[in-house]
């Protein structure tokens, strides 16, 4: 076999020790290319403007095959200088020859250049790779979380955006539409109170239940919740005292507007104004003396009038502070005194004062536990054989007992809906009014902090990729030029070799 086809294998980690065990380069050689750097320094100030000169001078540290095609450059721009014996009369030919003569001297330039690669390969290359993936990850980060801050965002818009239509606001002025909203309830409790009629089939069984269980100690049953389906939402006041009254005097509804074009303090009255204030009205008149009897007709009243006139008869033109009734707007329906004032919590109505819609709602409660309980008895009767109580009852159907038991889910469905529960807390709990709106105010500030968030973490992003951008191009030309030294490196131990082909074994190949 031809010992010139031999390859000569060199694994890249002993390529230094390769050439200092084969005598090719001496062992103190970094001691001598001190010199030379210094050199390849000074000659680096006065170059030639040309292209493939700098190319060579950027984004690579200079070698010695470097400096060979420097002077192969400078043939070209210091031709003028030539002399008749083919010498260069020109600085730049004499200061880049005197580089090279000092590199090969003692193989100088091929101990740098191995090192050189070395430094690449297990180095440079992997650090500027590393920097790069660094960068890629972190613009999958940010990207990720610019994808769950805009998650974020739509998610809290969105609640923001359900509760305003929970609250049936736009929310643009959350508490002036809130208090614009109070202005429906009344007719909204009006229409729950009008529709609580279905429930009086249930009211009779229940009551059924009850005197047959009970039998002579048997009490009404839901007294307060079937006196508003039979009468509607009346008055507190008129519940408690047989009567409508008069007028109507609700405590005034404190709400700031801390942020609207009012000042702060403003107070929302949402009384029934429209009626005058008969309690504050001061009858001029001479000692009229009221006396209601022992019996239940109402005594007769004496206005001071003359014995002609007809007793309890009331004249329009009495004047009352100083106001005629038929200047007040008081219309009287009928002789002596049919009503009075209901002020504070009888001004409510039942739907609306806490303590009665509590106690209706608990009602309701109570009344669906029934019907539950009934309906499991019907349903469990045909399976069951023991003898109870309550199947001596009058049956009713599992259908009418369903749909008993489906108007009062219905009627507490209505009665219970957050929007009511918001806008009853509302009218009656100032602080619920505040808490209530900064809640909603807080998911708007989350929005935008996330918006914030997001766009931060799209400039990251765009940072990110415009550095690993910027590292590619290095990296591309890093490899090039390891390969070119590599390949110079091979090429000239294989001529000092005979020519055999050389491989550098884990070099710029197997990046």
């Amino acid at each position: 076999m031809d010992e010139s086809n031999i390859p000569i294998d060199i694994n890249i980690g002993k390529l230094q020790d390769w050439l200092i065990s084969r005598r090719h380069v001496n062992k103190e050689w970094q001691k001598s290319i001190i010199p030379v750097r210094e050199k390849i320094n000074n000659a680096i100030q006065d170059m030639p403007a040309h292209d493939d000169i700098a190319a060579l001078l950027s984004g690579s540290y200079i070698n010695y095959f470097h400096c060979l095609k420097i002077i192969d450059i400078l043939k070209e721009t210091e031709a003028d200088t030539k002399n008749l014996f083919g010498r260069y009369g020109s600085q730049r030919m004499k200061d880049w020859q005197d580089v090279v003569r000092n590199y090969e001297k003692d193989n100088l330039y091929l101990a740098e250049a191995a090192q050189m690669l070395v430094r690449n390969i297990h180095y440079e290359i992997p650090g500027l790779k590393k920097q790069i993936a660094k960068e890629e990850q972190v613009q999958a980060e940010c990207e990720k979380k610019h994808l769950d801050y805009l998650k974020n965002v739509a998610s809290s818009k969105s609640e923001f955006l359900q509760l305003c239509k929970q609250l049936g606001i736009q929310g643009d002025k959350i508490k002036r539409e809130l208090v614009d909203r109070l202005k429906e309830l009344p007719e909204i409790y009006d229409k729950i109170g009008k529709s609580l009629k279905p429930l009086q089939p249930g009211f009779q069984l229940y009551s059924a239940f009850t005197k047959y269980i009970l039998e002579d100690k048997a009490m009404e049953v839901l007294p307060l919740l079937q006196y508003v389906v039979e009468h509607g939402n009346t008055t507190v006041y008129e519940w408690s005292y047989g009567e409508p009254p008069l007028s109507v005097e609700p405590d005034p509804i404190h709400i700031e507007f801390e942020d609207e074009d009012q000042g702060a303090g403003d107070q929302i009255d949402f009384g029934d104004n429209s009626r005058l204030d008969i309690a504050a009205i001061d009858v001029v008149a001479p000692a009229a003396e009221i006396d209601f009897g022992d019996g239940d007709a109402i005594g007769e009243i004496d206005w001071g009038h003359d014995d002609s006139e007809t007793p309890g008869e009331i004249d329009l033109s009495v004047v009352i502070a100083g106001v005629s009734l038929e200047e007040s707007g008081i219309v009287v329906e009928e002789q002596g005194v049919g009503g009075g004032v209901a002020r504070g919590k009888d001004a409510l109505t039942l739907l609306d004062n806490p303590t009665t819609r509590n106690l209706i709602i608990d009602q309701l409660v109570e009344l669906e536990s029934f019907l539950k309980m009934r309906l499991y008895e019907e349903n469990t009767a045909a399976e069951s054989h023991s003898f109870s109580l309550l199947q001596q009852l009058p049956t009713e159907s599992v259908a009418a007992l369903t749909g008993m038991l489906d108007a009062v889910q219905v009627a507490t469905g209505k009665l219970t809906a957050p929007e009511i529960n918001h806008l009853h807390n509302v009218k009656h709990s100032p602080r619920y009014v505040d808490v209530l709106t900064g809640q909603l105010k807080q998911k708007l500030v989350l929005c935008e902090k996330l918006s914030q968030l997001a766009e931060r973490a799209a400039e990251q992003r765009a940072a990110a990729e415009g550095r690993a951008a910027g590292l590619r191009p290095a990296l591309a030309t890093l490899h090039h030029r390891t390969k070119e030294l590599q390949a110079n490196i091979e090429n000239d131990i294989s001529k000092k070799y005979k020519g055999r082909p050389v491989n550098i074994i884990g070099g710029v190949k197997f990046l």
